[in-house]
């Protein structure tokens, strides 16, 4: 497992960017987690990561899901550097 795994735990981002912009990010952020680009907001007006199709940013935001789809925890800020390690070490 590397730092960003946890039993059956997955994380991925998301994004506003193209799937480029997303690899360079994922690379200067050493991410080894996917990021997903959501060009058209659909994923981010779902999860209210965007107010509109047409907001340039995505809010940094992220949501503990269960294994039922259902969204176990909402957390309205985060920082995309320390949260997934944070989360994980809170599911110890």
């Amino acid at each position: 497992m590397n730092e960003y795994e946890h039993h059956n735990t997955v994380i991925i981002g998301c994004s506003f960017d193209e799937p480029e912009a997303n690899r360079e990010f994922a690379r200067a952020m050493n991410f080894s987690f996917s990021l997903i680009s959501d060009t058209d907001r659909s994923i981010g007006m779902k999860y209210r990561a965007a107010r509109s199709p047409k907001d340039e940013f995505a809010r940094r935001i992220a949501y503990l899901i269960g294994p039922d789809g259902r969204i176990l925890q909402a957390h309205a800020k985060v920082d995309p550097r320390r949260y997934p390690k944070e989360q994980l070490a809170a599911l110890e």
